[in-house]
């Protein structure tokens, strides 16, 4: 007897419906979110480069405000970094809870190969930093620049360029960012801590609990959480430890599957009112405030010939792809996974590529890594919106390869042949869903053959064309 085969699985294959239905609202308000951010972007680097405006921005980022008695009295450079940042972390949070419990993390599996694939394409780009600045003579506290990726971002750049990714690599590069947002946190907070203030931090965990406590009985009313989110934000921050953990660690803290007697479980409800403020306000402003770099001939030579700055670029544009390419390939190889019908690796290379765009979380390590040194924390910002570029240019160039096959998978995704709001993939196993079908072709059937009796009828008059007529014969055509 043959022996038998070891049945191959899938990865990036379809996703289930309900699935599909979070990945793709959450990845449209990301998308606008993507594009507010580029255009904050962009308005930060020409205020900050025309002569006559610089001074007004510098004053702006460094204007300070706050209750100095609470140790609050911050810049709003300063405000926009540990603030506003929290709420894209609170979002970060919730995602990758309801990704633990309800989606592609739940099963260890299937979460093999994106949380491989990002600490791959953290570890990756932290080496070539390491590497080229050893090689170099440079710093090495900058390692952890290079090891983030902008989600938001990313997916303006699909946006401008019009590149329709299939559903399954839009949910790998979500997952990939929820992930890469968690180790990001963790980098902050064990390599970013250089004093505690125990009772300030006890405070802070003590807030937690609380949090905690009213979320399991039930309690609701933003007036009952926000004033205590405000509380372990403050306590957070003055104990040292960065301030965007309270909001990463309230997030975790959300029911993120539902009652039978729920549509959307709390932490899917907070996260659709939240997603919006962090994607549209709180990560635009951060990108204002702090991507106002001077760029000049000698500061792009600048960036390209210091070891800090070239390992950030080659680390974004090389160490990602390679790390995320990489950790997907070996996950696959070892695991006997084959890729899903229509895909291809230079797809996943190509998404890898894109994952090299690292803005938000980037800048925010390049101002911790280097605060001590105005100057070089320029630079090395500068650097990030290079490599970012880099990045988005490589991946539109290989996206746009694939663009045709791109569309095709979509439209097949989108077919809603019985119109029933239901895409037919999603239907193939239903046999409602073949009734209807087999309705609409009789239908059609039907009305064919009245066209042809009609047809018929026609070539049997008097006056009518007989059969061999052809009505684009040449004896038809106006003289």
């Amino acid at each position: 007897m043959a022996a038998p085969r070891t049945r191959t699985r899938q990865f990036l294959g379809r996703l289930s419906l309900p699935e599909r239905t979070f990945v793709a609202d959450a990845l449209r308000t990301e998308t606008v979110g993507g594009v507010l951010l580029l255009l904050a972007a962009v308005a930060a680097l020409v205020w900050a480069n025309i002569p006559a405006l610089h001074s007004s921005y510098e004053s702006v980022s460094h204007w300070r405000f706050g209750v100095t008695a609470l140790g609050l009295d911050l810049s709003l450079q300063h405000w926009a970094a540990d603030g506003l940042l929290a709420i894209f972390f609170f979002v970060a949070g919730v995602e990758l809870k309801r990704e633990l419990v309800a989606g592609d993390l739940r099963d260890r599996r299937a979460a093999a190969l994106p949380v491989v694939a990002a600490l791959c394409g953290m570890a990756a780009p932290a080496a070539v930093y390491a590497l080229t600045n050893a090689a170099g003579g440079g710093s090495l506290a900058g390692w952890a620049v290079p090891t983030a990726t902008d989600i938001a971002f990313a997916l303006a750049v699909l946006a401008v360029i019009g590149t329709s990714l299939p559903s399954a690599l839009r949910a790998f590069l979500l997952t990939l960012a929820v992930v890469d947002d968690l180790l990001a946190i963790l980098i902050i907070a064990v390599f970013f801590t250089d004093r505690l203030n125990l009772p300030a931090l006890g405070g802070a965990f003590a807030g937690l609990a609380v949090f905690w406590l009213l979320l399991r009985k039930g309690v609701r009313g933003w007036y009952v959480y926000v004033p205590l989110a405000l509380v372990i934000w403050g306590l957070m921050y003055n104990s040292g430890v960065h301030a965007t953990i309270a909001g990463v660690a309230m997030g975790l803290m959300l029911r993120c599957h539902r009652h039978e007697d729920e549509e959307h479980s709390p932490g899917e409800h907070m996260e659709h009112l939240v997603r919006p403020l962090s994607a549209g306000v709180a990560v635009p402003l951060f990108a204002l405030l702090s991507a106002g770099v001077a760029v000049s001939g000698g500061a792009l030579r600048e960036v390209f010939t210091r070891p800090e700055t070239l390992g950030v670029v080659l680390g974004l544009v090389i160490g990602k792809t390679v790390g995320i390419f990489g950790g997907t390939w070996l996950t696959a190889r070892f695991t006997r996974a084959s890729l899903s019908e229509g895909l291809a690796w230079a797809d996943v290379f190509a998404v890898a590529s894109l994952a090299g765009i690292g803005f938000t979380v980037s800048l925010l390590i390049g101002e911790l890594a280097f605060e001590g040194d105005p100057a070089l924390t320029d630079e090395v910002k500068a650097a990030v919106l290079a490599g970012s570029l880099i990045a988005a240019v490589c991946a539109t160039a290989l996206l746009k390869v694939r663009n045709a096959k791109y569309r095709a998978l979509c439209a097949e995704e989108e077919r809603d042949d019985d119109m029933d709001g239901v895409p037919d993939v999603y239907a193939q196993d239903d046999p409602a869903y073949h009734l209807r079908m087999a309705a609409i072709h009789e239908r059609k059937a039907a009305e064919h053959r009245r066209l042809a009796a009609l047809g018929a009828a026609a070539t049997r008059t008097p006056d009518g064309p007989g059969p061999d007529h052809r009505p684009d014969s040449r004896d038809d055509w106006p003289s």
